[in-house]
């Protein structure tokens, strides 16, 4: 799949949409794929850094968790966009919900981890699979702004 960049109000905005094969040797170019999509945004190091993390994150979740059984038609869905303030990134699998045990046994920090390196992330599953959307702020994010002064 491809990407497309479109004009919006205040700018350009990227729009691209790839899909990859459930299986833990497509992390890494999924890794390479989202710093490539994120490399023109100006984030820090830290930013971009964490955010291929999140992404790194959610997309080992569908690989290990979403399928069973596993077949060679299992996918990981990746969105990644841009509106004039943040960026957003959306994961997604068509597997099956596994609820996380209370007490993780090895890894088991997903949640926390994505959470740890962006603004947001909303996670909905139902019979279709599973969605995560992440958004991390922009240099001059109004939402970003009001949480750091206390929303005066």
């Amino acid at each position: 799949m491809g990407g497309s960049a479109a004009r919006g109000r205040g700018g350009q905005y990227e729009f691209v949409h790839q899909i990859w094969p459930a299986h833990p040797h497509h992390l890494g170019p999924l890794r390479s794929e989202v710093r490539r999509w994120l490399a023109p945004l100006a984030l820090t190091t830290a930013a971009e850094d964490g955010l291929v993390r999140a992404v790194t994150e959610a997309a080992s979740n569908c690989v290990e968790h979403a399928y069973t059984p596993r077949t060679a038609e299992d996918t990981v869905e990746v969105t990644f966009w841009t509106e004039p303030h943040a960026v957003y990134l959306e994961i997604v699998d068509h597997g099956r919900w596994q609820t996380p045990p209370e007490q993780p046994t090895h890894g088991g920090r997903g949640l926390q981890t994505m959470q740890q390196f962006t603004g947001f992330v909303l996670i909905h599953h139902d019979s279709r699979g599973t969605r995560v959307l992440l958004r991390h702020p922009l240099p001059g994010d109004p939402l970003t702004a009001r949480h750091l002064a206390g929303d005066r």
